[in-house]
């Protein structure tokens, strides 16, 4: 059996690039035979930038109730959020403690803000021992990511490989599973979906918001009775990624005909996203309005994924030299 681990950002309520590139293939990774999946929603690492502890609280509500509208059968995986694991935080120190200096200057997420010091706090520095916590805590075997994602992994690798080359063979080498094919959802500009770009799509929220989200999308300035390229609109490329094979056949073939505008593309988009996600988007209301309810299911998560993690630490305090709880 494999233990598989997947770190999900609490940025706040998922967008439609998250629950097609993410959200999905996490739970269809978690209900496969033979894997033994960990999720976890990792608000530790948002304390690097977010100060608001009502934010802070409600995106990892938001995310939960995501993940669980999706189907997410958390009775199958260890679903969890980060903060309610403690032990990682120990585990941290003693990896840092093994982690030398130019490892983590090297790190993108340093590199990047280098030349802005005066942004860069202690734990974005020591960002990547976090992660490498969160990993080897847990035993992990394969961890998927996408190829941006690799140095994360390289990192976490060369932390466990210091930390067994001092103490013995402690903590288990994860793999990297890449994915070469990682779906790209455009956003309402072209770009990239992104929250950053402010972009997105939410299928999760109420017809008259995504209606609003959907209407934004931009478009060339062909007009109504002109032919028009399917493969260059925006409107098109998000309608093929959630509408059937069929739909999408004929979407296309209006495009060449012309007589067919941007606006009625927009109007089919949204419709299939109201609907394709009206189940989602009701669980996802219902359990925002029942918060208790959804720090129940992440606290159940939690004391599974805290049997796993005190028995890592047992280990590593055996081979510190400390007393073993």
């Amino acid at each position: 059996m494999a233990r598989i681990l997947t770190g999900i950002q609490s940025t706040g309520t998922p967008h439609l690039g998250n629950v097609l590139g993410a959200i999905r293939p996490a739970i269809a990774m978690s209900d496969t035979p033979g894997n033994d999946a960990f999720l976890f929603i990792a608000d530790l690492h948002s304390l690097t930038t977010m100060r608001d502890r009502e934010v802070l609280r409600a995106n990892s509500h938001a995310v939960a109730a995501a993940w669980v509208a999706c189907g997410l059968d958390t009775d199958r995986c260890t679903f969890y959020r980060q903060s309610d694991v403690p032990e990682v935080a120990e585990l941290t120190w003693y990896l840092g403690c093994s982690t030398p200096y130019p490892m983590l200057a090297n790190a993108h997420s340093f590199k990047d803000k280098q030349e802005r010091l005066h942004e860069v706090n202690a734990g974005l520095f020591y960002y990547p021992v976090l992660m490498a916590a969160d990993i080897l805590l847990y035993d992990a075997n394969v961890v998927p990511i996408g190829k941006d994602q690799k140095q994360h992994l390289e990192i976490a690798r060369d932390i466990a490989s210091a930390f067994n080359r001092s103490y013995g063979e402690v903590l288990v080498l994860p793999e990297a599973r890449i994915s070469e094919e990682v779906m790209m959802v455009p956003g309402t500009d072209g770009q990239k979906m992104s929250k950053s770009y402010g972009n997105t799509i939410i299928p999760f929220l109420p017809e008259s918001t995504l209606k609003k989200q959907v209407m934004s999308i931009v478009t060339d300035s062909a007009a109504l009775d002109a032919p028009k390229d399917p493969e260059s609109d925006n409107v098109f490329k998000i309608f093929r990624l959630v509408a059937p094979t069929s739909a999408v056949e004929t979407m296309r073939t209006n495009y060449l005909a012309g007589g067919y505008g941007y606006g009625h593309a927009k109007k089919e988009l949204l419709e299939v996203l109201v609907n394709g996600f009206r189940a989602e988007r009701d669980t996802f209301q219902r359990l925002l309005t029942d918060p208790a309810e959804l720090d129940r299911l992440l606290r159940a998560g939690a004391d599974k994924a805290r049997a796993v993690a005190h028995a890592t630490l047992r280990r590593v305090r055996d081979r510190l030299g400390f007393v073993a709880h």
